[in-house]
């Protein structure tokens, strides 16, 4: 399977990096390629790292302004024009989607695909990693949004809220009729 993975490229503390690589370690011992933003810095090179250590393959998605943080070594390595087309390319590289912390640019990218499978536009399973419980407070909007009737669709159908890295990787894989 093809794993998007959205997150943080800022060099972030133990407590959000340990999950993170466990994940990735995961992915890349169960035969996955981790499809990400490219980068070999901060909690992105903690995955990159951990999936290739593992066995896995690497699929980059950098874009121009970011092309000099970009990892060397990645099996497959391209450079988007703008974060629009990034974004793009990234959901055409993927089967499946995992959003771990991050910040403005990560949840921009994760509510992307909840809107895009809100309108029927795919059907990739979406998984949040609530690691230290960093998206309570998002989840708890959207049960918001959902019980005041702006989704058109059960917020179960549009994302899963994991707490654990195992967890997370299961419902994909049984999402995917791996498992």
């Amino acid at each position: 399977m093809r794993i998007c993975v959205f997150l943080s490229a800022a060099d972030l503390d133990d407590r959000y990096t340990r999950p993170a690589r466990e994940f990735a370690t995961l992915l890349g011992a169960g035969g996955h390629t981790l499809v990400w933003g490219g980068s070999d810095t901060g909690l992105m090179k903690v995955v990159a790292d951990g999936v290739q250590e593992a066995g896995g393959r690497l699929v980059g998605v950098s874009v121009g302004f970011l092309a000099a943080k970009a990892r060397d070594g990645a099996d497959e390595m391209v450079i988007a024009t703008d974060l629009s087309e990034r974004k793009k390319l990234l959901l055409e590289k993927a089967d499946a989607v995992v959003v771990m912390v991050g910040g403005t640019g990560t949840l921009d990218e994760a509510t992307e695909i909840m809107e895009l499978k809100k309108h029927g536009h795919t059907d990739k399973p979406l998984v949040v990693l609530n690691t230290e419980g960093f998206y309570d407070g998002l989840k708890q909007q959207f049960q918001r949004m959902e019980s005041e009737g702006f989704l058109t669709r059960p917020l179960t159908d549009l994302v899963l809220f994991a707490e654990e890295p195992v967890g997370a990787l299961a419902h994909l894989e049984e999402s995917q009729g791996i498992r």
